[in-house]
């Protein structure tokens, strides 16, 4: 039944999908399959049309620079979709990569400008000399959060009025070093370089459910509002 069926748009999944971060994508089927929910999950690649409204959830992992300058080329035809989804409090997680997209730029080791979509006031700039690799650890509105992180990009706000952190850093370097701040966390839209993958921490995992059953009930609800 469709009133049973929860609808995945999972972004480059065949290249995006650096340390495991499908895990995330499989922690949610299991936790929604216990509330007794079936999920459809779509992989949207390059050259697909992608309407975010479609979906119940969208979810976009990290990947290597040669992955990002090819979504780069590819991804800007959905940020007009995007934007009004995540504006409009949909939910959607962003890890390492896929969250970088979100801002305005993302500079690679070589000097190179990877555009971003420009959804959020934020910019990355790969740092060969510090890679932030290892355990991490930070505080977040659900409670502690432990992961992994491996990452030479360091991510800064350009509006901190607007943007919030994810969580607070216990252990572990987030962000960047400077701010003590681990990953964006704007509406339902959540950003993070946790990978591990980041829902095997149950507390923000549930908390993710939550935000895509209420949403689903929404868009089961306008659906029948066009149909009468």
């Amino acid at each position: 039944m469709t009133d049973k069926l929860i609808k995945i748009a999972y972004l480059y999944e065949d290249l995006m999908n650096t340390y495991g971060d499908s895990g995330d994508v499989k922690i949610l089927r299991f936790l929604l399959k216990r509330q007794g929910y079936d999920t459809q999950v779509d992989n949207i690649s390059l050259g697909d049309e992608f309407n975010a409204f479609d979906y119940d959830f969208v979810f976009f992992g990290g990947g290597q620079d040669f992955e990002q300058t090819v979504v780069a080329k590819d991804i800007p035809r959905h940020k007009d979709t995007l934007e009004k989804y995540i504006n409009a409090g949909h939910p959607m997680l962003c890890i390492c990569g896929g969250y970088q997209f979100m801002g305005d730029y993302y500079k690679t080791n070589s000097g190179v400008t990877i555009k971003g979509l420009g959804i959020f006031p934020l910019h990355t700039v790969f740092k060969s000399d510090k890679r932030m690799i290892g355990d991490t650890k930070y505080m977040t509105e659900w409670g502690e959060v432990v992961a992994f992180e491996n990452h030479s990009g360091q991510t800064y706000f350009d509006n901190t009025d607007k943007l919030h952190p994810l969580g607070r850093m216990i252990e572990g370097y987030g962000n960047n070093p400077q701010d003590k701040a681990e990953g964006l966390r704007y509406r339902n839209f959540i950003g993070s370089y946790s990978h591990g993958p980041l829902l095997k921490n149950v507390n923000v995992a549930n908390a993710i459910v939550e935000m895509i059953l209420t949403w689903h009930q929404k868009r089961l609800a306008n659906q029948e509002n066009v149909t009468e």
